[in-house]
């Protein structure tokens, strides 16, 4: 704790007097530096940590957390490991699935889709990401002529310029066979509803229908080409899982969110970690500047400091009178940070756009960096660890100069005044 007296000398030395205006500007630009440091450091894992955790949940959220998928894309006693697999501890939720490539036809235009025969309820669970059209018109009759309706993903719908209400072509090359060969299989569907889940991919290459439609559309019959799962711990689910695999071994392979998805997720964790020990090193050249504006400090008051000691100010004092002076600059510095970082993750879509005004150039572009728009999702204990480092760095770089100032000799420095 600080007496009285070495509170008022740390508040004094806080703020240089007139003739010190350079130490006042040194001690200005470690505060600025600090505090910039702190904020790009909260800005890049905030948004490093939303891209992950979005990604994860859209991909999650029409993926499920993991698939049973059966070898030749086809599995016949669907219904019994679909049983078996809800019965499994730990699944939340299991459910049918058809996912083909096939080709879609429009205006004379041919485009290579993914074709996704889904659940009355997985369809229905699309209706939050509709942005034309009635996801429920999937299940009406079609007064169009069309075999049924369809929903298509909205880049989908820009590269084809497909509206509500049109009729796309799908078309399956593996037909029926005929005496003169195999005839390719090409079915009208009329476009009920156009979605936008918020991965580029995705919003670019699916088409979604009634499983029953996908299974005529691909001649299944009543197969289908795996079973989705949804689990209550996303991190433990090949555990969850492990049972199902052993006992669908050689008949059906169990692949999770994080194979599927492995290389991806691996690139981000590497990626985040780099960018954490990369931008941390900004936080040691603020602790630099607060060492720098400290040892002027400490030269500027050395006829002071030999004055305090010969007025019974001890070596503890002093070291604790310029410890605390430079952990203060490294405070405001850091609550400068957080509260310039939280603005800037606030206002991050209208930041970028009008860095893409200004530049000309798209920074964020989906077909890269596969989601819509940037994301952010800050991690409190995340925060607390870089407040703990700007903070330990601060007060690691005043310690040589409360050092030197505690160490001070008032008979050399008295000596020829």
């Amino acid at each position: 704790m600080l007496s009285p007296f070495e509170w008022m000398i740390a508040k004094r030395y806080l703020w240089p007097g007139k003739g010190e205006a350079f130490i006042a500007l040194v001690a200005s630009i470690a505060v600025g530096v600090v505090a910039l440091s702190v904020a790009l450091l909260v800005v890049v894992m905030s948004v490093m940590n939303g891209f992950r955790a979005e990604l994860l949940d859209k991909i999650v959220g029409l993926n499920g957390h993991a698939i049973v998928q059966a070898y030749g894309g086809r599995l016949d006693n669907w219904q019994s490991v679909l049983a078996n697999v809800e019965r499994t501890p730990g699944v939340v939720e299991a459910s049918p699935l058809i996912e083909q490539p096939l080709l879609i036809s429009f205006d004379g235009r041919v485009e290579a889709v993914f074709v996704r025969g889904e659940t009355d309820e997985n369809i229905d669970a699309l209706s939050d990401k509709v942005v034309m059209g009635d996801i429920r018109k999937l299940y009406q009759a079609s007064a169009v002529g069309a075999a049924g309706r369809v929903a298509i993903g909205s880049r989908l719908a820009q590269n084809l310029g497909i509206r509500v209400g049109d009729t796309i072509t799908i078309i399956n090359p593996q037909g029926r066979a005929t005496p003169f060969g195999t005839s390719i299989r090409q079915i009208g569907y009329e476009v009920g509803a156009i979605f936008e889940v918020g991965i580029y991919d995705y919003d670019e290459k699916f088409v979604v229908l009634p499983i029953s439609a996908a299974q005529t559309l691909l001649l299944m019959g009543d197969k289908i080409g795996m079973i989705e799962v949804t689990v209550e711990d996303p991190d433990k689910v090949s555990q969850i899982l492990q049972p199902i695999a052993d006992k669908l071994a050689g008949q059906a392979v169990v692949s999770d969110w994080k194979s599927i998805n492995s290389a991806l997720f691996e690139a981000l964790q590497v990626e985040r970690v780099a960018m954490f020990f990369a931008l941390s090193f900004m936080v040691v050249v603020a602790s630099f500047n607060i060492l720098s504006s400290l040892v002027m400090l400490v030269r500027a008051k050395t006829r002071d400091i030999a004055i305090m000691r010969t007025m019974g100010a001890t070596r503890k004092s002093l070291l604790k009178i310029f410890v605390t002076t430079g952990t203060t600059i490294g405070a405001i510095g850091t609550a400068a940070g957080l509260a310039l970082g939280a603005v800037v993750l606030f206002f991050r879509e209208q930041i970028v756009a009008a860095i893409a005004f200004a530049t000309g150039q798209q920074i964020w572009n989906p077909e890269v960096r596969f989601l819509s728009s940037l994301p952010s999702r800050t991690d409190p204990w995340e925060v607390l660890g870089i407040v703990a480092l700007a903070l330990g760095m601060s007060f690691l770089a005043t310690l040589y100069p409360a050092l030197k100032a505690a160490n001070t000799d008032p008979v050399q420095v008295l000596r020829y005044e």
